[in-house]
């Protein structure tokens, strides 16, 4: 029994220090992100693995380490039950309350 009681404090303690070890309500694209982004975290933070993977790319270290700082930041995507919602109100600026102007009339990039 105590055996048990001290494996849950451990798992308890684990769970409130590091984030990405999860806990009951985490989701699972929560969890992907984590993993994602703690991989990214690792690549970049170790030189000689980002050295051997912008070998194999071709690529400079500094645009290796950029391409996977961007990634980092973008994770897995948008969760999945937000996608839906964002594909109906495209193009609603919740600051604002109102949809932007027409493209047509101010150019996309309001160039």
């Amino acid at each position: 029994m105590a055996d048990k009681l001290r494996t849950l404090q451990n798992l308890e303690a684990q769970q409130a220090r590091y984030i990405g070890t999860g806990h009951a309500d985490t989701t699972k694209h929560e969890f992907l992100n984590n993993i994602v982004r703690d991989s990214y975290a690792s690549y970049i933070g170790h030189p000689p693995l980002l050295g051997y993977m912008a070998l194999g790319m071709g690529e400079s270290r500094e645009k290796v380490r950029a391409m996977m700082v961007e990634k980092m930041v973008r994770g897995v995507g948008a969760p999945p039950e937000s996608s839906a919602l964002r594909r109906e109100t495209k193009g609603f600026d919740i600051r604002q309350d109102t949809f932007p102007p027409d493209e047509k009339r101010y150019g996309r990039f309001n160039q």
